[in-house]
């Protein structure tokens, strides 16, 4: 199964460089309707997706998740919270979201 990230195209560059399948979203309506195009596919295992881009993912394609094991939706803090603009510990926000998705605290 394959990796996708739904992203800006500030930060698209950098996944590509990682060797990440890329999708760019100029706003959040865009990034709505690419969303629910990418949860469709069968080939995708995971699905990062930008929270400056859309803050909750899950519930915009929770109706199309329903019954699926795949893809996961794995949201991730935009360039603004990487940055100190929003409040917050990264670390402690990684380790919290792994914690839920697969049941064990990992140490960063």
């Amino acid at each position: 199964m394959k990796i996708a990230v739904l992203t800006d195209a500030e930060s698209a560059s950098g996944f590509r460089l990682a060797g990440m399948e890329v999708h760019v979203a100029e706003g959040r309506e865009d990034a709505e309707a690419r969303l629910k195009e990418l949860v469709g596919r069968s080939d995708l295992g995971l699905l990062a997706v930008d929270q400056g881009l859309l803050p909750d993912p899950e519930a915009v394609v929770a109706r199309e998740l329903r019954g699926r094991e795949f893809p996961v939706v794995l949201p991730f803090p935009s360039l603004a919270f990487a940055f100190g603009e929003e409040r917050g510990d990264a670390k402690d926000y990684i380790r919290r979201l792994v914690k839920a998705t697969i049941g064990y605290e990992i140490k960063l």
